[in-house]
């Protein structure tokens, strides 16, 4: 099985190496496709030093579109059987990427979501946007009648027949809930795994915020009636 991880960046050059190394440390990834969003901030510069390198390719989009169109980038030219999502910002941790697998390998689960709300250590920060992803989750259960912990997770690992033909269209962060209502209303197989987190601050450099979540909204409602 060849693990594709992709991994979307944007002026993230003060842990861009750290994540590369990390995933590398795994022993676990085919290749690591690097998708660098229109980056102003050095972290280029050190994409270029690390392209091609120990399984990683680097793209660049010209200008900043948002991490959606950087993740459906990295899709388009992934060549692995598996993909894995990965961010830069050292919130997730690679050492989490045998458990995700697991489900996949043993052949119960054709995606598989890492949940940051079953149980695992994480650090304790960000109240509300905790209480606005447990919402968002809620919502998705109640529209797509399920039973997700984390619908809002960066760590997703599916199949590549999962997406083969699946038109994804979200630009920013609304990819996590577009993602999700496809893959529910096809009704794969989707298996929940506990994971660690270490969520940054905004004064650390984390990007999301209220605009999003209410994208989000819009996003779980649009797609429970559209393709």
């Amino acid at each position: 099985m060849n693990l594709s991880v992709i991994i979307p960046v944007y002026n993230e050059k003060n842990t861009v190496r750290e994540i590369v190394r990390r995933v590398q440390a795994t022993g676990l990834a085919w290749e690591i496709l690097m998708v660098d969003d229109g980056s102003k901030d050095g972290t280029r510069e050190i994409l270029s030093e690390l392209d091609g390198k120990d399984g990683v390719r680097v793209i660049l989009h010209e200008k900043n579109q948002g991490k959606g169109a950087a993740v459906r980038t990295g899709l388009q030219n992934a060549r692995g059987d598996v993909f894995l999502i990965q961010d830069a910002d050292l919130e997730y941790d690679p050492r989490e990427y045998p458990n995700l697998l697991k489900p996949i390998e043993e052949g119960v689960a054709d995606v598989v979501y890492g949940s940051r709300f079953l149980g695992a250590p994480h650090r304790a920060i960000l109240f509300w946007n905790m209480v606005a992803n447990k919402l968002l989750t809620l919502m998705t259960n109640i529209l797509y009648n399920n039973i997700l912990t984390d619908m809002e997770t960066g760590y997703k690992v599916f199949k590549r027949e999962i997406v083969q033909d699946m038109k994804l269209r979200a630009n920013r962060f609304d990819f996590e809930p577009e993602f999700t209502a496809k893959i529910l209303k096809r009704n794969v197989r989707l298996f929940e795994v506990p994971i660690s987190f270490n969520p940054r601050e905004y004064s650390e450099g984390k990007k999301i915020g209220l605009r999003d979540a209410f994208e989000a909204v819009w996003a779980l409602l649009k797609y429970r009636f559209v393709d």
